[in-house]
């Protein structure tokens, strides 16, 4: 199971990469995996300010639809538009060429509140 170190996590298994108070978003291996196949994202979230926890979109794999939970406050400013034509990519690369959205934070201080590695490779593993 690939935990990039340099990465914080969610219980909802999303991974967040922060760069200033811009993350970006995806889901993590270990969801990729549980949920199989990938065949549709959809957010249609972008431009919307949105808190922490709010539903930002949703995957659809072959058997099931999970929603998408926003590990932080902010503006939506981009979808990673290559995933409409290639939703797979979120199954082959979910830390590179998988990622779903970046979100301008308007809130920093919830960055504490995100899991290590460390806490979520222990999450997964419980």
């Amino acid at each position: 199971m690939n935990i990039p170190s340099e990465l914080k996590y969610t219980k909802d298994h999303e991974w967040v990469s922060i760069d200033g108070d811009v993350v970006t978003i995806g889901i993590t291996d270990f969801a990729q995996s549980e949920l199989g196949d990938i065949v549709y994202v959809e957010v249609e979230t972008v431009d919307e300010t949105l808190d922490v926890e709010e539903v930002f979109g949703t995957v659809e794999a072959v058997k099931t639809v999970s929603d998408l939970f926003l590990p932080v406050t902010g503006e939506i400013i981009e979808f990673n538009e290559s995933l409409e034509d290639e939703p797979e990519k979120v199954n082959t690369d979910p830390y590179g060429e998988g990622w779903m959205i970046k979100v301008k934070c308007s809130d920093t201080s919830q960055f504490d509140a995100l899991l290590s590695a460390e806490d979520y490779k222990a999450l997964i593993s419980a």
